[in-house]
Formats: structure tokens, C-alpha cells, sequence
């Protein structure tokens, strides 16, 4: 791989003022959309592109634990024949995109990040891959990820690089997801979140996602991390992509009892309606108190382009998260076992020790200890949908420190300050009162 070429590509990111927008795989999942149902670009063009740049890119990237090129052709043959047919099957039809690999693609390896299920075969797809199937959307591959979406990649596994910088964080667990989207090694990905796994990832490689709330999107056949803790979603580059995106997954499911039986609404209804009247939240105590300037000065600039745009700015104080965070971990160590409960402790010796080590955390907390964090949990949940009585949304920094290094973070458990940045980053940039906190 010419190294020169990778440091070059990725000097500038893909913005739509930047000239490299004029290349086919940096458009917008909806622009290319658009482009593709007016048949001016072909769905197997565009596939084409994207496994080139794979092949091309991705050695140095990491970004793919498995690559399905044969099958995505396939697709994007087939949609390409309905397109010319004039039978549009939605925005995803003919889109190349791909999807972290805790979710099951039938006779394709599902390893989760870890090398215990590197031979894994599910035997049917995920809800979520049947759906984007069923929407015509195109599967590139399937994207790496941390061991068992838990916070570190698997020692014997690459972790994904950084495109903008190799010496910077790419993320945890998304991190394959956000690497290859802000790559341009597809135009969308699926993501999953149980305590900053899409939101991470977003920040740190400039992409846009969406952690839905819970029960909106169908877990059936995706790996669990923490079953009340998981949400699955989109990630791409703009909000408008996401929200095709959300569309096509989103629904009930009678697979999984625990999704919600609620319609799922035009996420795109609303494109040309603007900010007028949204209710839009700020705590500012929230949003600067260990917050560095990087991140300050950006969420800044978000309240001016708002504010600009006519949303309404209301000043609030949102509930004390300090014992929530600190109940994140015993409560999502617990259920993590529990996930684990077939593999762990009987072959501990084949998992990392980020992973081994907070699954063993569960065994300290008793069932009344875990009760009481359930009945806060619950307090909680109340107070932040109260607060929601007034506001819309609440803008907050996505993450509290801007760009930490790898180095940094390999220094994450003797530092005080950067260990209480990132646990107070907790936050997605919009929070909404149904998210499954």
C-alpha cells in the first residue's frame, strides 16, 4: 500500500466544501441516493468504487474484520435491474454500507470482536440485516469492533486506525463503524451503543450517529454487551443519512418482545421545516465543567449555528449524573456476565483482560446492591424525562475531551484527569428523554 497516498487522501476531511467531495465515495448516503434512482450512477458503479478503495485502503485502515464482496456485487446487480425497472425499494436501495460485526449475517463469520467466535456461522440474519436486505441496501462487510463491544479491542486483533490521524483514538466499540464511514469505505454503517459506543466513535473520527431509543431498533441476532443497556444504530455522514437509515431498521419485531410496537415515523419528514419553535436545552455548568476548550468553544459554535437557524435556547440544570455514572459500571458488568455466561469463566484464558477484568467486577455486587442501583436508575430516568416537560433536546459535548491520543488512553488508569473526562462524557450530543440511560 503507498503510504503517501493514504497521508494525502486523508489530510482533509470529508466535508461538502472540500474538494474532494467531487469523488464518488465521499457523497452523502442520500445524495448518492438521489443520484442512484436517477439512474446518473449505477448501484454496481458504486459498489465497485467502494470495494476498490477497500482493497486499496483498508490494509492500513483496519477498519473490516470481513469483507463480503462476492455477495455485495450480487446485490448490487439486483438493484440495479429493479432501479432501471422503476421499482424503488427506498433511500437505502442500492447503497453500499456495512455493518459492525456483532450482528449475525447467515454463513458469514460473526466474531464480535473476539477470537473465541472467529468460526462463528450464524444460521440467519439479524433483524437488522433482514431489514436492510429487504430494503436493497448493499453489504459491503462486516466492521471490526472492540472484544465484545466492551471497551478494548482484542489484544490478538487490530484495532482500526484513526484516518486522520494514526496516533489518535478511533474509538470504542464502533470503532470499525467510524473508521470506515469517515474512510469513505462505505456510506453508512451500523452502529451499537451501551455506554458511548456510537457517540465515541462519532466524535473521534468526525461522522454523524444516531443512539436510538431503547427498543426502537430490534436487537434479535446482534451480540450482547448489556441487554438493557444496548441500543443499535446508524452511523454516517450526515444527520439525513442517519435518518434514512433509522427508518429502514427501526420497527417491531416479533423476535424480540422488547422492541417497540410504536409506528416508525418519516425521520426525513422534517428536512425542510428548519429550527423554528425546537426548544433547544443548555446547561452550561454541564457543558464547560471539565470540558476542554476544543470541545467548549465547539459546542459554542453548535448554540450559535442553532440559535441562527431559530431554535428557542432555554437555560437548564440537568440532574446530577456523578452516582449514576459511577452505577454504569457494576450495572453493566452484571449483565455482561450474564451474557457471557456460556464462555465465561470456563475459557477466560482466550479473552483480553479489559474484557476479562470487568466481567469479574460482577461478582462484588450483591443482588441488593444491584437493586438499589436499578431503583436509582429509575429515579434518574424520571428526573430527565421531567426536565424533558420543557426542552426538546440538550446540547452537550459529545465527549468531554476532544481527541485523546492512543498513548493517552494507555495511561487511562493512572490518570486522574483524563479518567474523569472521559466517564463524564457519557452524554450524547442530543439527548433525548427515551434514550435508555
Amino acid at each position: 500500500m503507498n503510504k503517501e497516498f493514504v497521508r494525502r487522501a486523508f489530510r482533509e476531511p470529508p466535508l461538502k466544501d472540500t474538494a474532494m467531495t467531487s469523488a464518488l465515495h465521499y457523497l452523502d448516503l442520500t445524495e448518492l441516493s438521489r443520484r442512484l434512482h436517477a439512474r446518473e450512477i449505477s448501484p454496481v458503479e458504486a459498489t465497485t468504487v467502494e470495494l476498490t478503495r477497500i482493497e486499496r485502503l483498508d490494509g492500513q485502515l483496519k477498519s473490516f474484520a470481513h469483507m463480503m464482496a462476492e455477495s455485495a456485487l450480487v446485490q448490487a446487480r439486483a438493484a440495479e435491474a429493479e432501479i432501471m425497472r422503476g421499482e424503488i425499494r427506498g433511500p437505502l436501495h442500492g447503497v453500499p454500507i456495512a455493518v459492525k460485526d456483532l450482528c449475525w449475517t447467515q454463513g458469514v463469520p460473526t466474531a464480535a470482536g473476539m477470537t473465541i467466535y472467529k468460526d462463528f456461522h450464524p444460521t440467519e440474519d439479524a433483524t437488522v440485516v433482514r431489514k436492510l436486505y429487504a430494503a436493497g441496501a448493499v453489504i459491503l462487510g462486516k466492521l471490526q469492533l472492540t472484544e465484545g463491544a466492551w471497551a478494548e479491542h482484542h489484544p490478538q486483533i487490530p484495532a482500526p486506525v484513526n484516518p486522520w490521524n494514526a496516533a489518535h483514538w478511533s474509538g470504542a466499540s464502533s470503532s470499525g463503524s467510524g473508521v470506515a464511514t469517515a474512510a469513505g469505505l462505505c456510506y453508512g454503517s451500523l452502529g451499537s451503543d451501551t455506554g458511548g459506543s456510537i457517540r465515541f466513535p462519532c466524535a473521534a473520527n468526525g461522522v454523524t450517529g444516531i443512539k436510538p431509543t431503547w427498543g426502537r431498533v430490534s436487537r434479535y441476532g446482534v451480540f450482547e454487551l448489556a441487554a438493557t443497556l444496548d441500543h443499535i444504530g446508524p452511523m454516517a455522514r450526515s444527520a439525513a443519512d442517519c435518518g434514512a437509515m433509522l427508518g429502514v431498521i427501526a420497527g417491531s419485531d416479533s423476535n424480540d418482545p422488547t422492541a417497540l410496537l410504536d409506528p416508525v415515523p418519516n425521520y426525513l419528514a422534517g428536512m425542510s421545516r428548519g429550527l423554528h419553535g425546537l426548544r433547544i436545552g443548555v446547561d452550561h455548568a454541564w457543558n464547560t465543567d471539565r470540558v476542554d476548550q476544543t470541545m467548549v468553544d465547539a459546542v459554542t459554535a453548535a448554540l450559535q449555528t442553532v440559535r441562527g437557524l431559530g431554535a428557542e435556547i432555554r437555560e437548564v440544570k440537568f440532574p446530577d449524573v456523578s452516582q449514576i455514572i459511577t452505577d454504569w459500571f457494576p450495572l453493566c458488568s452484571v449483565q455482561t456476565a450474564v451474557a457471557h455466561e456460556a464462555t465465561y469463566p470456563a475459557r477466560k484464558s482466550e479473552y483480553g483482560p479489559s474484557l476479562s477484568s470487568f466481567i469479574d467486577l460482577s461478582s462484588g455486587f450483591s443482588g441488593l446492591d444491584y437493586q438499589k442501583i436499578i431503583l436509582r436508575r429509575l429515579s434518574f430516568r424520571g428526573r430527565v424525562a421531567s426536565l424533558f416537560q420543557d426542552i426538546d433536546l440538550l446540547l452537550v459535548p459529545a465527549q468531554s475531551l476532544a481527541s485523546p491520543t492512543t498513548a493517552q488512553l494507555a495511561n487511562l488508569g493512572d490518570n486522574a484527569e483524563m479518567l474523569n473526562a472521559l466517564a463524564g462524557c457519557g452524554k450524547s450530543r442530543f439527548i433525548d428523554p427515551g434514550s435508555g440511560v
